[in-house]
């Protein structure tokens, strides 16, 4: 096995249970590995050194919600938008229209720049959702392209129902042909429980369908007035609830019992739903900010995500997400970083494996060019991204 040793690092937070911030501190990387982690002094030997230049590290983001897969502009709906016009879910259509229009190889070639512009600021577990498509054919084809390029994938024929289309009609097809379609090519399902959208008796059988077949769950919920979303995903045991911008006490009473059993510094015990706060999303539909210093207080896991796409988030930027939730969410860097990293991970079933610099975790580590990683709300919008490494692999900025 190969050794790496990352040293010279201003600090280094660790991003798990303990969220420590480990200061001047080293990291050793053998083959894809996290193999040790501590103060610089205390370092073993290595067959490679490279020297951080005092620079702060962190975990590779992982953003557990985005919707890459698409073609076309959506600039004019934004304009309208802080124009004062109001955002229900019909824009959708206009990018369906332009990613049918598109072939496979234009697809992917969007996919991968747009996650190619993530990984440059951070993010080395990225998952992406269908949604653009709303037939078979466009939905399998869609849920393929992206098999290629994200770590995981999510199933969202349950985004709008189709125009012209019945909804109970639409509705039986996402839950038969259609998911039967995917199944090859994704990990969750998806439905947006909004009005709109699907309703609360069109949700539910979404949700059992896709459990059926095996698939794990995930709800767009609450985020355009109360409704149903919150409820359902706790009950049907979702990995994460989405938006979440309009909880009453029973809905954060709900997330926080589904944790009752969750033991985070052991890693024991029943894994709730975590709740998915897109602050990019709510400041871009003019929606108020997801509670997420009410949720985590009440004891809820949380997570950030970009939700990356052309209508209403259209950036990739966690580093922003972070910020944002530290200058307006109240939260604290701390836990601002925790959400956008270790909290990506419980909402994808991957805190095993990635969103934390612990032993035996892979190696996705970011460095930034800043001497602690409070800079990142310290000073919002400033371009601090540096190097980043994936599985132990240099794949972004440079040394």
């Amino acid at each position: 096995m190969s050794t790496t040793l990352i040293t010279n690092l201003s600090e280094a937070f660790t991003s798990d249970a303990s969220a420590t911030l480990i200061p001047e501190a080293a990291i050793l990387i053998e083959d894809s590995r996290i193999a040790w982690i501590g103060k610089a002094t205390d370092a073993p030997g290595a067959e490679n050194v490279i020297d951080a230049g005092f620079r702060a590290a962190l975990p590779g983001w992982v953003d557990s919600h985005t919707h890459m897969v698409f073609a076309g502009d959506r600039s004019a709906e934004f304009v309208a938008r802080m124009a004062g016009q109001d955002y229900a879910a019909g824009g959708i259509a206009v990018t369906t229209a332009a990613t049918g229009a598109s072939s496979d190889y234009d697809l992917t070639r969007l996919l991968m720049g747009r996650a190619t512009e993530a990984l440059a600021g951070g993010t080395t577990y990225l998952e992406t959702k269908t949604g653009y498509g709303l037939s078979v054919e466009e939905e399998t084809r869609h849920a393929r392209i992206a098999s290629t390029v994200a770590d995981k994938v999510t199933f969202l024929g349950a985004h709008l129902v189709p125009a012209g289309a019945d909804a109970q009609e639409y509705t039986d097809l996402v839950c038969g042909e259609m998911l039967r379609r995917v199944l090859p090519y994704v990990q969750y399902a998806d439905v947006f429980c909004e009005r709109g959208a699907f309703n609360e008796a069109q949700s539910r059988q979404v949700l059992t369908a896709a459990r059926d077949a095996g698939l794990g769950l995930r709800v767009h919920g609450n985020q355009l007035g109360a409704g149903p979303g919150v409820r359902l995903a706790v009950e049907f045991g979702a990995a994460s609830v989405d938006h979440v911008n309009y909880l009453d006490e029973a809905d954060v009473t709900a997330l926080s019992g589904s944790w009752n059993r969750w033991d985070a510094s052991s890693r024991t015990g029943s894994v709730g739903t975590v709740a998915t706060c897109l602050p990019a999303c709510d400041l871009s539909t003019r929606q108020p900010l997801a509670p997420g210093r009410e949720l985590l207080d009440a004891g809820v896991q949380v997570a950030l995500a970009s939700n990356c796409n052309p209508g209403t988030s259209y950036t990739s930027s966690m580093a922003f997400c972070v910020a944002t939730a530290v200058l307006q969410m109240n939260l604290s860097i701390e836990e601002a970083i925790v959400a956008a990293t270790y909290g990506g991970a419980l909402a994808l079933g991957e805190q095993g494996n990635v969103g934390s610099l612990e032993v035996g975790k892979r190696a996705d580590i970011q460095l930034l060019n800043a001497p602690a990683v409070a800079h990142l709300a310290y000073r919002p919008g400033m371009h601090l991204n540096g190097p980043v490494f994936r599985a132990g692999e240099l794949v972004a900025g440079r040394l």
